[in-house]
This record gives structure tokens, C-alpha cells and sequence, in this order.
């Protein structure tokens, strides 16, 4: 067993949760081999052509990594393992919402920049929702992607969603907090309501206080230096301070430790797809493997 391949143990919980093997057409090839040699690429950056040939050809790797991100499989997979994690208590709903950039290679940069990539035909459900930037901003640092993280206390990654690196974090909170969407084992709605949110100054805004307040949803977030200096300026007519717990406030160092220990990751830590969705599917391969 190469370092980085999944154990029998973790391949067992892994199969569990894979999507059905096709009834008709020919017999694929070992999906465990597969996984394997997806999990290596990622894990290493490196190009797929260079994966090794004891995973087999790297072409199907591509092939199977690509349609189960077109199919929304990596999703789905990683859905079924938050299922399993909130049923056996893991997931404590204690939420922290932060974000990270990455930087891009250069060759993560070469895609068609407006349009689809093929002029007059729909785009599949799995590239409709691939920004026209491609989810890639340039700075002062070059081409940067940011990865936006909803983590709960126990470590649980419930949200993730990217954008170009120069985007804020203020105007994409309302959507990471949507897509934290947890199913019941049973019946029921699916649980999408954190009992706390913890956030830097970089979320310290009217509108998101307002969101929250909106949901009933408890929240520990500090206010911006100008925001407390113009309150006090404006005296009474300034309204009270938001309320702040400051030792609440230290469990915020859980999504800080998520996101290193994401960015381990060399396929994370720097951005070689060169499509968004793709990038997102490395990050659900990568939340996946780390589950396991």
C-alpha cells in the first residue's frame, strides 16, 4: 500500500457511500484503485499525466474524477458523510465562517474567460454554475483564489464555496450560510440552522447582523474600528453596542486549525483547475478523504 492510499477500513466507510456501480455497459475498473490514484493527484498537485501507473491509465482517472463532479457525486458522497456524522452526534452547530486564499499556477489560468467552451450548446448541471471569471482574481500577490469555509466546533467542514481572490467575505456570507443543508437519516427537513456563529471584523456588517437576527440566530462577531468610532460620534443617536462574547469569541480558532489542515493539501494550497467547479470538487474529494 503506497503512503496516502485508503486503508480496508476506510474503504469499507468509503463504498458505503459511492454511487452505484452502472447496470448495463462494461465493468469498471477497481474503484478503489481510482479513488486512490484521484486522491495522489490531489494530494500532490501534481498533473495528471503523472500519476503513477499503478493506478492505472490517468485517463480514466480524469474521466471518473470529471463525470462524478459533472454528476454531482463528490458532492453527494460528502453529503451522505455529514448524514452519518450528525446521526452519531459529531457535528455540534457551534459554526465559524472564515475564508483562505490560494494561489493559482499558471496553468490554471488558460480557460475561456466568457461564454461555454462549447458556443451554442448548453452547458451540463455540473459547469452551469462556472463563474465567467472562473473563480480567479489577480492582486498585488498575482492570480489568487479564495475558498470561503462554514466549520463547526467539532471540526465539521458543513459549507464550502469559492471565489476570485479579491471578492470580500461580507457580500458571499448569506450564500455559504445557505448551503449548509445537513439531511436527517429519516424523514424530515434537512437541519440548516446553526445554534452560534462565530466571525471576524471581516463579517461585521448591518446586513449580516440583520440576516442572523432574522433566522434567531446567535452570534459572536467584533465590531470594525470605524464602525465603533462612528457609533460613538454620533452619541445617543448611535444605538447600542452589539452585544460580544469575548471568551466565545476564542473558539474561533477551530476554523483557523480547518483551514490548515485543508490546505495540507498541495492541490488545495495551490489551485491547478482550471475550472471553478473543478477546484470545488478537489476540495469535496479532499473533505472527503479527511472524513474517512
Amino acid at each position: 500500500m503506497a503512503r496516502g492510499d485508503l486503508t480496508d477500513e476506510q474503504w469499507m466507510r468509503l463504498e458505503a457511500v459511492l454511487p452505484p456501480l452502472p447496470v448495463m455497459g462494461r465493468r469498471p475498473r477497481d474503484r478503489r484503485q481510482v479513488f486512490d490514484g484521484i486522491w495522489w493527484r490531489a494530494r500532490t498537485g501534481s498533473p495528471w499525466r503523472d500519476v503513477p501507473k499503478r493506478y492505472g491509465p490517468w485517463e480514466t482517472l480524469y474521466s471518473v474524477f470529471r463525470r462524478w463532479q459533472i454528476d454531482g457525486a463528490w458532492a453527494s458522497v460528502l453529503e451522505k458523510l455529514q448524514v452519518k456524522a450528525d446521526a452519531a452526534g459529531h457535528i455540534e452547530w457551534e459554526v465559524s465562517v472564515d475564508s483562505t486564499i490560494c494561489r493559482v499556477h499558471q496553468h490554471a489560468a488558460g480557460a475561456r474567460k466568457r461564454g461555454t467552451t462549447n458556443p451554442g450548446r448548453t452547458r451540463p448541471d455540473g459547469l452551469a454554475s462556472e463563474p465567467d471569471d472562473h473563480a480567479i482574481g489577480r492582486s498585488r500577490g498575482g492570480l489568487t483564489t479564495k475558498i470561503h469555509l462554514a466549520v463547526d466546533s467539532s471540526f465539521q467542514v458543513l459549507a464550502a464555496a469559492v471565489t476570485a481572490g479579491q471578492r470580500g467575505d461580507a457580500p458571499l456570507f448569506a450564500e455559504l450560510m445557505n448551503r449548509i443543508r445537513v439531511p436527517r437519516p429519516g424523514s424530515g427537513r434537512p437541519r440548516t440552522q446553526p445554534v452560534h456563529v462565530l466571525a471576524d471584523r471581516a463579517y461585521s456588517s448591518r446586513a449580516i447582523r440583520e440576516y442572523l437576527r432574522r433566522r434567531q440566530i446567535p452570534h459572536t462577531i467584533p465590531e470594525k474600528r470605524d464602525q465603533v468610532r462612528n457609533r460613538f460620534h454620533r452619541g445617543s443617536s448611535g444605538g447600542r453596542p452589539p452585544v460580544f462574547d469575548r471568551e466565545k469569541y476564542k473558539l474561533r480558532h477551530k476554523i483557523e486549525n480547518r483551514i490548515g489542515l485543508l490546505k495540507q493539501v498541495r492541490g488545495i494550497a495551490t489551485r491547478y483547475d482550471k475550472l471553478a467547479v473543478r477546484y470545488e470538487a478537489t476540495i469535496q474529494l479532499a473533505l472527503i478523504r479527511q472524513a474517512l
